[in-house]
């Protein structure tokens, strides 16, 4: 902003110098009279025929038609004012209204047709999360006016339901999942989300109503993932060891073997088995995920912002468009306790249903932790970010190295 602003007045400058001194020499001569000065101008056009003969830029024929041509006018002129010119008040006057009137000019006719707006700063792209993050927030609120007006739409409940999870509103979260599995009550996937999320609002136990939402969740689809690891916590928590390692061996049987999922079960079996136990391999396996419309790799924090960070403090992974809208494609919350950590981010895990990581051939993986588990991004909060990669990728390295402002 500044610089333009210094540009601006040079040029300006730079204009009225070509015009405001010869008018303020003008008036400075009040003696000059009218003849004197059509003299001078005809003498210097009698000068430019000569130049233009000399150069052979003019005809022989045509110079002398020329130079005819003047003389004729400065006869013509002469005598029509033998006085004085007078407007040397005037003349000073328009140098005076001139200086002042072309950078008015020059400004209004800026700021009718120029864009004022660009001369601030903008945040390079993909050097600042924050833009995605309040677009994040504003599509929530959004949504949730718009379900106020269409109280019917399941969908919409669920997105609102996983929306308000990731931004650690549970208790929201939990009353959205509520509406949506009275209007859809026998799918798993909504079922498991609805009772993790109603556990974390009450205190992160998973007894009482949310052990019943998982059970009905296992009725409707026995090789529910979310459910069966939901469903195995929570039978180790009240001490059924044996009843847990079932609900893991079932998990695992469901999941990749080399995803990330299923190192963390084959680890809460071996600790429920306790020291020493064998570890038994499940006999099924299920082929690979297809891997078109999800992303994995590793977040990992750099050690000079060791020292800033608590386990308890929420890591942010998520997803955005290279080119495109900037709100999150798909969004993962984990616990700096758990750094460094692999992710898998997938069109499960979309906001929107067309705005899925499937829809779009190159993304950006963000990672941000937060003191505040609010999904936007506060002074002190530490963050970091993948160049482009393909959709689709599967060793993405994020290295979270920056602190909030």
């Amino acid at each position: 902003m500044t610089l333009f602003a210094v540009l601006g007045v040079v040029l300006i400058a730079g204009a009225l110098l070509f015009v405001v001194p010869p008018l303020a020499r003008r008036a400075a001569r009040p003696g000059a009279s009218r003849d004197a000065v059509n003299t001078a101008v005809y003498r210097d056009q009698l000068r430019e025929l000569e130049t233009d003969l000399r150069a052979g830029t003019l005809a022989p024929d045509q110079h002398e038609k020329a130079r005819q041509e003047i003389e004729a006018r400065l006869a013509a002129d002469l005598g029509k004012s033998e006085a004085p010119v007078e407007a040397s008040q005037s003349t000073r006057g328009a140098a005076l209204a001139l200086g002042i009137a072309v950078p008015i000019c020059a400004l209004a006719v800026y700021l009718s047709v120029g864009n004022p707006r660009a001369l601030s700063p903008q945040p390079e792209a993909g050097a600042s999360h924050g833009v995605s993050a309040q677009e994040f927030e504003v599509m929530v609120g959004r949504l949730a006016e718009r379900l106020k007006e269409h109280p019917e739409d399941a969908e919409g409940w669920m997105m609102l339901g996983r929306s308000y999870a990731v931004m650690g509103r549970f208790g929201d979260s939990s009353a959205a999942y509520a509406k949506a599995v009275a209007r859809v009550p026998d799918d798993a996937q909504l079922l498991a989300d609805y009772a993790d999320s109603l556990a974390m609002a009450q205190g992160r136990t998973l007894q009482g109503e949310p052990e019943k939402l998982l059970k009905r969740a296992l009725v409707a689809d026995p090789r529910n993932v979310k459910a069966l690891v939901l469903a195995g916590t929570a039978a180790f928590d009240r001490n059924d060891r044996a009843g847990a390692i079932r609900y893991w061996e079932r998990a695992l049987a469901v999941l990749p073997a080399d995803s990330e999922m299923s190192q963390r079960v084959s680890a809460s079996i071996a600790e429920a088995r306790g020291p020493g136990a064998e570890t038994r391999t499940p006999v099924a396996k299920s082929p690979q995920a297809p891997v078109g419309g999800r992303v994995s790799g590793v977040v990992k924090l750099h050690p000079k912002l060791a020292g800033k960070v608590a386990p308890d403090d929420t890591v942010f992974i998520f997803a955005r468009a290279a080119e495109g809208p900037r709100m999150p494609l798909a969004i993962l919350r984990k616990q700096a306790r758990d750094l460094p950590v692999r992710f898998t981010l997938d069109d499960s895990m979309a906001m929107a249903p067309q705005m899925k990581l499937s829809a779009f051939p190159r993304v950006v993986i963000g990672a941000r932790v937060s003191k505040s588990a609010n999904a936007t991004p506060q002074a002190g909060d530490l963050q970091g970010a993948s160049a482009p990669i393909a959709v689709g990728s599967d060793r993405v390295d994020v290295t979270i190295d920056t602190e909030v402002q």
